[in-house]
């Protein structure tokens, strides 16, 4: 499922590198694009502990390709492992995600970390999605 993991430097300050992962599971496999952008909703919430407010995807095209992009940041509710029962909370995260929907089906790439590395791995992210094409 995960076809590949980037990890980025942290920026100075920040506690750890971010990582970037790209998920393929298959043509009809993954879920809905919909799915998918409120499970990632569901991993960040704000500082005091509540949802973060809905915040829209955008949808655009790159190359021929639909993709559809999102956003967050607060605090991440990112995964122990599979034998861990909560989530540890990281706060000060970002994520910045695109789903593609590529012929063979959705490719899921998911940028996540202390948010002042991920701004600054922002525009390689961007140039890495520009160069996707059919």
């Amino acid at each position: 499922m995960r076809v590949a993991t980037y990890s980025i430097s942290a920026a100075k300050s920040d506690p750890e590198p971010a990582e970037c992962a790209v998920f393929y599971f298959g043509a009809g496999q993954g879920g809905s694009v919909d799915a998918n952008v409120q499970r990632w909703v569901a991993q960040f919430e704000t500082a005091d502990g509540k949802p973060l407010a809905k915040p829209t995807a955008k949808k655009e095209t790159i190359n021929k390709l639909s993709v559809t992009r999102l956003d967050l940041e607060g605090t991440y509710l990112a995964s122990a492992g599979p034998m861990a029962p909560a989530a540890v909370k990281k706060p000060g995260y970002k994520l910045i995600g695109a789903i593609v929907e590529a012929p063979e089906g959705p490719v899921f790439f998911k940028l996540t970390g202390p948010a002042k590395t991920v701004a600054a791995a922002k525009a390689d992210f961007e140039k890495m999605l520009s160069s996707l094409s059919r």
